[in-house]
């Protein structure tokens, strides 16, 4: 028995591996590749916002004084009832660069933000287009130019990363750990020539791509997807590239409750379904060696210490170090290329915590309801 619990967790430890030596090294050690010397396309900046009143404020005089050759920003205001319209009536001509949509309707067949988004991309002045969300704040003042600086005739869409700002409390730092760690894997998925996902907080692309393939027409009806099922339709192995620069970081303010962070992941989850074949078993494989590794490797640590088998313990300590110091090492370095988002030495914790998530989920998964649809 202890031979064969040691060769199964094995065998779950070397597909974690292929995962982290084959395909996280590749973010692990990407060189930052640029384009500052093409001339700089014309950028529209696409925000959706439903009551967010407080958040414009803040958001759109940062996004005005971007420093940009030639862009605008257009506000799509979806039915906001809180003071949003006069707001933006009182201040739109204070900014040079910000045009203001008000939208009145709601349509059954399509979900407000996904029709949000289509008038704005029907209006947009320029061939390329870069979203946020109203609660993000670009981490510079050359945010667009970041962005853009990954993009030319073979690239047309460009991946960016949004942390969540650091606050206290454990709900927080598992945010900001599951953002890291959803980093690691679509960034890292896109440079082996996988893409399957980007962050709609901070994801460009241009407009003919969005136009050829229909939008998001094929999944109009469906709450969410405006940036994974969408990539999933229209990326490839050449046309998607990633920014990882400091200056084209977009923070994000995260979930302050429990309650609103799992009404949020539930919408999440019910949009991986629609993931194409191919992603959903690499990454499910990946996930579910995750678990077995860690019900393994406690199963085999519980036989052996009720067994006092001490060759056991050294051979499981053996395995699951081999795996730990090459996770925390390649962590480490996607790390500091991420601005630090999680504190180096909770990788270990972190580790643990994604063996309790994907066993909750994964059973949410199983026993889950259609989701009720909301914007946020």
């Amino acid at each position: 028995m202890t031979d064969s619990l040691l060769y199964v967790l094995g065998a779950f430890v070397l597909i974690q591996l292929f995962y982290y030596l084959f395909i996280f090294t590749r973010l692990a050690f990407y060189g930052k590749s640029t384009n500052y010397g093409n001339e700089a396309p014309g950028v529209t900046v696409l925000v959706c916002a439903w009551n967010e009143k407080e958040n414009l404020t803040e958001l759109l005089p940062l996004l005005d004084a971007q420093e940009y050759p030639e862009f605008e920003v257009i506000l799509l205001d979806d039915r906001s009832d809180d003071g949003s319209e006069d707001f933006m009536r009182e201040n739109i001509h204070s900014w040079k660069n910000i045009r203001y949509i008000r939208i009145n309707d709601e349509f059954a067949h399509v979900t407000p933000k996904k029709y949000a988004l289509t008038v704005g991309m029907k209006q947009a002045k320029f061939p390329v287009a870069l979203m946020t969300d109203a609660d993000c704040r670009p981490n510079s003042l050359h945010w667009i130019t970041a962005m853009t600086s990954q993009i030319n005739e073979d690239k047309n869409i460009v991946i960016g990363f949004s942390p969540y700002e650091k606050e206290s409390g454990l709900l927080n730092w598992f945010i900001r750990c599951e953002t890291f760690y959803a980093a690691v894997q679509y960034l890292s998925f896109s440079l082996w020539g996988l893409t399957y996902m980007g962050v709609g907080r901070n994801i460009m692309y241009k407009t003919q791509v969005f136009f050829a393939n229909k939008g998001f027409y094929r999944h109009r009806h469906i709450m969410g997807g405006d940036d994974d099922i969408f990539l999933n339709e229209v990326s490839t192995s050449s046309n998607t590239a990633i920014a990882i620069e400091p200056e084209s970081f977009v923070y994000s303010k995260p979930k302050t409750t429990w309650s609103g962070w799992l009404r949020q992941k539930r919408r999440h989850l019910a949009v991986s379904q629609f993931y194409r074949k191919r992603n959903k078993v690499m990454l499910g494989i990946l996930s579910a060696s995750h678990v077995a590794v860690w019900l393994l490797g406690l199963l085999t640590l519980a036989y052996a210490l009720v067994s006092k088998d001490i060759l056991l313990l050294q051979e499981l300590g053996i395995v699951v170090g081999v795996r730990w110091f090459i996770q925390w090492v390649l962590f480490f370095i996607i790390n500091r290329k991420l601005d630090n988002t999680v504190e180096w030495f909770s990788f270990l914790f972190m580790d643990f915590a994604f063996f309790i998530y994907y066993v909750f989920f994964g059973f949410f998964v199983m026993t889950r309801r259609k989701p009720r649809t909301s914007w946020n």
